[in-house]
């Protein structure tokens, strides 16, 4: 483990060891131990008791946050004809099909949230070596992949903001809930809003309890455990 530094290591201290915080005690203390110099993002980290490798154990989805993640999300949608046009007036910074293939497979991925109508993935599945191992590729269960009616709604919904979570081979599922800078009411709001759409996303083939750890964090901050029940708890009003 490579040696923390002071100013680190003085906020670490903040966190009493062996103590498991409440949602919103927990939410309060990560905003007093994040120290950096810039808008740090605040983080939800949920240890499962599922087996990544078996696909049907798998867990991924989106949550559309009431307050956003606090950052613009450059948004690409591949389309044609009236569904481009309702795509750019939504919002949406690159629409196009064939050009924007050609771009992309030239090495160009200078966008954060790619969407795409079901009749367009044969155009775009060539793609998937280049988009998939940075999580671009447009995906059903990701809702990015939607009916051409649906395109301009799904465009203004990324741009709100919106988390995305996936679990991955270790069997821990990463959510970003927001910025430090948010106060701590639309930090809970935001946080609730994830668990919830975890805890819908729990697969039939796992037995018993789901959740079996979940911490909150700083992009450069300690980690602070969570008092499980009263997390997973959380529900949307």
């Amino acid at each position: 483990m490579p040696k923390r530094g002071k100013k680190y290591r003085d906020v670490a201290s903040l966190v009493e060891p062996d103590r498991y915080y409440g949602p919103e005690e927990a939410m309060d203390l990560t905003k007093q131990t994040a120290t950096a110099q810039f808008d740090e993002t605040v983080e939800l980290h949920l240890r499962t008791n599922a087996d990544p490798r078996h696909a049907e154990q798998q867990v991924r989805g989106v949550a559309v946050l009431p307050h956003g993640l606090g950052r613009v999300v450059r948004v690409l949608v591949f389309a044609q004809g009236d569904v481009a046009l309702a795509a750019t007036q939504a919002g949406a910074e690159y629409v196009g099909e064939n050009d924007l293939v050609e771009r992309i497979e030239g090495g160009w991925v200078d966008f954060d949230v790619a969407i795409a109508t079901p009749e367009m993935m044969g155009k775009i599945g060539k793609l998937g070596r280049i988009l998939g191992r940075r999580g671009l590729m447009p995906n059903p269960r990701t809702g990015t992949v939607v009916q051409p009616q649906d395109v301009a709604h799904a465009v203004e919904e990324v741009k709100k903001g919106r988390a995305e979570f996936r679990m991955d081979r270790t069997a821990i599922i990463h959510s970003a809930i927001g910025k430090v800078s948010f106060d701590a009411q639309k930090l809970m709001e935001n946080l609730a809003t994830v668990v919830d759409a975890i805890n819908q996303q729990k697969p039939s083939a796992i037995k018993g309890q789901f959740i079996k750890s979940a911490y909150l964090t700083t992009t450069m901050g300690p980690s602070i455990p969570l008092e499980l029940a009263s997390t997973l708890a959380l529900r949307v009003d």
